[in-house]
């Protein structure tokens, strides 16, 4: 890349690769790039998608149903691999056309839902959990549910890419997104000042879209922009993430579909309960 001042074209053409990360699945037009089916497991949802915060919003939404007791939240969840294009699949494309993680099909009824945010209120509404009945409580959480969607970009696909992923470390796009991430966490802060979880004192869906990008960001396990962002600062950020990390279905949700890191906290494929018992088993064998 150059050092010069770019000057943008009169119209826009995709002449080249810009490089960076994920560069390869980098395109400006949608569709399937090649024909392949999605498999399909026994339960009544299939679940396809990666342990990227977005993914991990909804199998964590799955974990909690399942230990509320709600055995008809039972799921298989199959690994996407964006990184080699599985998005692009003639089957994956057909039940999510905008080729992005996570996408889920309810067999019980033929339903595709994609958008993390849209799969974890349509599981809520089926199942009336995780979603204030009081129609004052549920705006609130349904305000900061689509809060996390509209502000995620910005941590993202803004600062994230720019910090992390670009071919070149350039100021201004890193400043102006850690800027932006910055008081997105003094948003989060302030409100949480005054209440335990996002929506008030109860635990909902808010909170499970916006701990897998902004607590984990808190925990210094995004990005590595911890020191950077000065994370450790926002106490009650602080706080609110160590409640939620120490939920038993938010640890075994953030391990389904994660192919990289610790072994012991890699869950590639899920179809069972049983399989985080097996994990731990491995564990404990080795």
């Amino acid at each position: 890349m150059s050092n010069e001042v770019y000057q943008p074209p009169k119209v826009w053409r995709w002449d080249n690769q810009s490089g960076g990360k994920f560069t390869n699945i980098n395109r400006p037009v949608s569709g399937a790039t090649h024909e392949k089916a999605l498999p399909c497991g026994e339960h009544p949802f299939q679940l396809y998608s990666l342990a990227t915060p977005n993914g991990v919003k909804v199998t964590i939404m799955f974990e909690e149903l399942l230990e509320q007791g709600i055995q008809e939240a039972e799921y298989d969840a199959y690994t996407i691999d964006i990184g080699e294009g599985d998005q692009f699949s003639s089957g994956f494309v057909e039940l999510n056309p905008n080729s992005k993680i996570p996408a889920l099909l309810d067999t019980s009824t033929g339903t595709r839902v994609f958008e993390s945010g849209a799969i974890l209120l349509y599981l809520s509404e089926k199942f009336d959990a995780f979603l204030p009945k009081a129609h004052a409580e549920r705006t609130e959480a349904l305000n900061w549910l689509f809060w996390q969607m509209g502000s995620g970009p910005f941590l993202g696909g803004g600062f994230g890419h720019f910090y992390a992923y670009a071919p070149e470390k350039y100021e201004y796009p890193i400043d102006r997104f850690a800027m932006e991430v910055k008081r997105q966490l003094h948003v989060l802060d302030t409100h949480l000042a005054e209440h335990t979880y996002m929506a008030g004192d109860e635990y909902s869906i808010a909170d499970m879209a916006i701990w897998p990008w902004y607590g984990v960001l808190a925990q210094g396990k995004l990005y590595d922009a911890g020191e950077f962002l000065d994370v450790q600062s926002y106490r009650n950020v602080q706080r609110w993430t160590a409640l939620i990390a120490e939920r038993p279905a938010v640890k075994r949700g953030r391990m389904v579909n994660r192919a990289w890191g610790n072994p012991a906290e890699q869950l590639v494929e899920r179809h069972a309960a049983s399989d985080f018992e097996n994990k731990t088993q491995d564990k404990l064998s080795n």
